[in-house]
């Protein structure tokens, strides 16, 4: 599968699949935070323990999507797609 084929089954799956959808929501959610807490000069001592929470969550929703995409690249092969 193309780099094309997976952001258009992205894109499928933003549209179609509630679970992915909810998941890349709170993802992007996360991402403005963290862009947020990037762009402080002296972050206290609970801020850095946000951005640490918060790249640890991200990073495990994005491992949720990618099993959701893979679930579904092989549910397309399976079909002879």
């Amino acid at each position: 599968m193309t780099f094309s084929d997976t952001e258009a089954l992205k894109q499928h799956l933003l549209a179609n699949d509630a679970r992915f959808a909810a998941l890349a929501h709170e993802h992007g959610e996360y991402e403005k935070r963290l862009s947020e807490l990037a762009a402080l000069h002296y972050p206290n001592t609970e801020e850095q323990i946000e951005e640490s929470t918060l790249k640890k969550k991200k990073l495990y929703l994005k491992d949720q999507m990618e099993m959701i995409l893979r679930r579904y690249k092989e549910e397309q092969q399976a079909a002879g797609h």
